[in-house]
């Protein structure tokens, strides 16, 4: 059974730990430069989003053990038509992937958002061949492509 548990501040180190084996892995399966992604502060950040209430976390658990996490963050856009989720990260450790971790993660985040009165769901994956596993996920999930590609400028480091 998987029992979904929503994260607090003393939770970092778990999620953590499971943060480091995502970034990893997108490293391995894209360019294998790890300064894509800056670990270095991310307690602050993570300390800082649940405080604000920005950032939410939620951690699955089963036999016992920390297997899988989702974070979320509420956005809002007119063509939405308002307010709607957008899924940071998902990750659950190899050993329980197609074991329906994943499934009852996003199932609870969809809930959560009818929760919050959000529009839609959204997230993003990259689109390149070795995240087309992924890709099928999602959509075996209910998630539908809509096209474009993740862009970002940095602002401030």
């Amino acid at each position: 059974m998987i029992q979904i548990k929503k994260c607090t501040l003393d939770d970092y180190d778990i999620v953590e730990n499971l943060f480091k084996r995502l970034i990893n892995e997108i490293i391995i399966k894209t360019t294998g430069d790890p300064s894509l992604f800056s670990l270095s502060d991310t307690r602050e950040a993570f300390n800082q989003g649940l405080e604000q209430g920005i950032y939410s976390v939620f951690m699955a658990i089963t036999g016992g053990q920390t297997v899988g996490f989702i974070s979320m963050c509420e956005s809002f856009s007119l063509y939405t038509d308002g307010r709607f989720g957008i899924i940071q990260e998902l990750y659950v450790l190899e050993d329980y992937r197609s074991m329906n971790v994943g499934g009852e993660l996003l199932k609870f985040a969809v809930d959560y958002g009818q929760e919050k009165e959000w529009k839609r769901l959204e997230v993003c994956t990259p689109p390149i061949p070795e995240f087309e596993r992924t890709l099928r996920f999602y959509k075996k999930n209910g998630f539908s492509i809509t096209g474009g590609k993740k862009l970002k400028i940095m602002i401030s480091e």
